[in-house]
């Protein structure tokens, strides 16, 4: 082929001079000036010749590959994958976990931030559609119009061990450890349940230059009346978990609906995605005793900086007035003339007490007086430290029933506030310390309900108790696919010892005589591994995770020849598969 060009590119070139220069030649064929000329001439074409030969050897050894179709995929280096998806968060509430950035083909238009955590979605100033911009092509989703729908959820099977038996299934009732001299706490018990498996969807698009993502997931570790459960048929009920929607446009964000409180720790910003928040990477489903958590309906606005370092949010979220009960929590003391719920309006019946006091949701009877108002700040220079700190506002109202009637009813009212602050800080690229603080009266209601917010004084008036709480640890990154952790977890309880109106009888919480289950302290160490054996952007996700936890409660009061403490010992070990998309290839920290 490169003869044929040569003697092509020859013929073209020399055929014009050597039909000029040929009478010339016979004119004069002596001299010779001319034939110097001729010479130079011939090395001069024989030098174009070879130039022009390379370039079209050039051409014709890319001509091989076809343009790329419009629209197609563009294949895209895998050194610029970490800057467009700079934070790759998890779609599924796991023990946080993330896909690896995909290491084939990107959408070429995906110049826009990242779509997974709402507040980058215009970091870039990005206005693209969602499927066409920062979508993985290997992810599984169905695309409606110019939205995106992503499944996401898992599939669990969990065994758990304890040594006391405190009959709460696979989450632990940080409160109601049993004692020693109990029945329950001389026997162990062990479960196997598929309750924490999820499954969801969510749903990424853009309208009017917004982003909006939608978000719901379920669970299943609903309350299921039936009794045949481990008898006849394991009819695990399914239970919300979330379900919001959030747009955000420049620097605002807006977002509705059941979601994790934003008092909840975040991993990172304000976002309500559960890859960036922080709920530890234990199995347990009640995850630290000390955590500041709760999912509920709320309405929340933030604003983010132009750098997306800081943001600010202010959120309104469902109320209630908590006087203890759930989650083994102990409750506090009414006074005898308020503890009746009856058709007069008992002191009960307008507190959540656990009870189902003839309603089947107990914080949706009580008569809430305001909506939890918080105010929130995170700062995140680098995707190495974020600082956050909120505070908490609440209101809480009550009427004394025994004045119903009367000239001069009472009607009281109190407020309660928390402050929580922390930070997590890669210290090295695979090390990561975390802290999260909560002080509070009457806010103890957020930490896993194991502390009643308020006390009821005879003449029916209230006021807050005091509730702290604390998770300290770190994360560690081993290999790629290893993750080693550890935390302590507190919670301390104050004390509102009380008298009723006889003047002898005590009441509130913590007085001397008090039930052992008004505890004063809870504890926790725990420490475990979560190990991916098997991933694929295709395929899912096998991860294999395995949990220790020692548990100690101390009451207030202790009788003569009783136990001052009740402690238990959990092993968790959970396999789980994690759908396509989920965001389980790869662990997150």
């Amino acid at each position: 082929m490169n003869k044929m060009l040569h003697c092509v590119l020859s013929l073209t070139l020399l055929a014009g001079p050597l039909l000029a220069d040929d009478a010339a030649s016979a004119a004069a064929t002596t001299q010779e000036s001319e034939m110097a000329k001729m010479k130079a001439q011939l090395a001069e074409q024989q030098r174009q010749i070879e130039k022009l030969t390379k370039i079209l050897e050039s051409m014709m050894g890319t001509a091989a590959a076809p343009p790329a179709a419009p629209g197609a995929p563009a294949v895209t280096p895998s050194s610029t994958l970490g800057s467009l998806f700079p934070s790759t968060g998890s779609l599924a509430s796991t023990a946080p976990m993330v896909p690896p950035p995909p290491m084939n083909t990107l959408p070429a238009a995906a110049t826009s931030a990242p779509l997974n955590a709402p507040r980058a979605a215009q970091a870039g100033g990005g206005s693209g559609n969602p499927c066409e911009s920062a979508y993985d092509v290997n992810a599984p989703y169905l695309r409606i119009g110019s939205a995106c729908v992503t499944p996401v959820g898992f599939m669990d099977m969990t065994s758990v061990w304890r040594d006391k038996t405190a009959a709460s299934g696979i989450g632990s009732n940080f409160g109601s450890v049993p004692y020693n001299n109990a029945a329950l706490g001389n026997l162990s018990e062990f479960h196997f349940s598929p309750q924490n498996s999820r499954i969801g969807f969510r749903v990424d698009g853009m309208w009017n230059g917004a982003h909006f993502i939608g978000y719901n997931e379920f669970d299943f570790l609903g309350t299921n009346p039936s009794t045949n459960l481990t008898v006849t048929n394991g009819a695990f009920m399914p239970r919300l978990r979330l379900f919001w929607l959030d747009v955000r446009k420049g620097n605002w964000e807006v977002m509705g609906g059941q979601s994790w409180s934003m008092l909840t720790p975040n991993r990172s910003g304000i976002s309500p995605l559960p890859g960036d928040i922080f709920y530890s990477q234990t199995i347990d489903v009640n995850y630290m005793a000390g955590l500041t958590w709760t999912r509920q309906p709320g309405i929340r606005v933030v604003y983010h900086t132009n750098d997306n370092k800081v943001a600010i949010g202010f959120a309104a979220e469902n109320p209630d007035q908590y006087v203890g009960g759930s989650g083994g929590a102990g409750s506090i003391a009414l006074p005898a003339a308020l503890s009746i719920a009856g058709a007069g309006g008992g002191s009960t019946i307008q507190f959540d007490n656990a009870n189902n006091i003839g309603t089947a949701n107990p914080a949706l009877a009580a008569p809430n007086l305001l909506p939890d108002l918080i105010l929130k700040l995170a700062f995140d220079p680098n995707n190495r430290f974020h600082f956050e700190v909120a505070g908490i506002a609440r209101t809480f109202q009550d009427f004394n029933p025994n004045t119903t009637g009367l000239g001069a009813q009472q009607h009281f009212k109190t407020e309660g506030a928390g402050l929580q602050f922390g930070f997590n800080a890669a210290l090295t690229p695979n090390f990561r310390f975390i802290t999260t603080n909560y002080l509070s009266d009457g806010g103890g209601r957020y930490l896993f309900g194991q502390a009643p917010d308020l006390v009821v004084h005879s003449d029916g008036s209230i006021s807050g108790i005091h509730a702290d709480g604390t998770v300290d640890g770190f994360e560690y990154k081993a290999t790629k696919n290893l993750l080693l952790y550890a935390y302590y977890g507190g919670i301390y309880i104050g004390r509102q010892a009380l008298l009723d109106a006889n003047g002898t009888t005590k009441i509130g919480y913590g007085y001397t005589g008090s039930a052992n289950s008004q505890n004063r302290a809870v504890q926790e160490v725990t420490f475990g591994f979560n190990q991916t054996l098997w991933s694929s952007p295709k395929y899912g996700a096998v991860n294999f995770m395995g949990q220790y936890m020692y548990l100690d409660r101390s009451p207030w009061f202790v009788a003569v020849g009783a136990p001052k403490a009740a402690h238990d010992n959990t092993i968790y070990f959970n396999l789980r598969y994690s759908l396509p998309g989920t965001g389980a290839q790869a662990i997150k920290y």
